[in-house]
């Protein structure tokens, strides 16, 4: 049973394809032992230099919640989890946490973006909710 999609699944996706990026999984499923979990997107990118492409997973989540700490323990969790399993899977493909431009701009202005950053915990991508638009991948 594929679980519901969050609020900004289908803005992400536009916003990925707009940035070059082809959607090849929506979304992308993943087995490991008894368990499966979906990852909401994946998608590759061609490029002719490499003979190969680039190859990401994207976990959307819309930070509507009452607690900022609450929703990034939640997405944090999921993160580290997916993430994981991509290791062993899919080691070629970069799993990366996308949050709307004004969260991901909030939070990495405060320490614990520089640290979960920094220590490399975490990948994003953030998104412009109304324009559909990929606005910056950090790192």
């Amino acid at each position: 049973m594929i679980p519901a999609r969050d609020r900004f699944h289908d803005k992400v996706r536009t916003a990925l394809e707009k940035d070059g990026w082809t959607i090849t999984n929506d979304p992308l499923v993943l087995t490991l032992g008894p368990r499966t979990y979906f990852v909401d997107l994946a998608a590759e990118r061609l490029i002719a230099a490499e003979r190969g492409g680039r190859y990401i997973a994207v976990e959307v989540k819309s930070f509507l919640g009452e607690s900022l700490t609450a929703d990034l323990e939640m997405a944090l969790g999921q993160f580290a989890l997916y993430r994981a399993v991509l290791e062993v899977q899919e080691p070629e493909r970069t799993l990366y946490l996308a949050l709307p431009e004004h969260v991901r701009e909030k939070l990495l202005s405060e320490p614990l973006g520089e640290l979960l950053l920094g220590r490399e915990l975490v990948r994003f991508v953030g998104f412009n909710v109304e324009r559909e638009e990929i606005t910056e991948w950090t790192p």
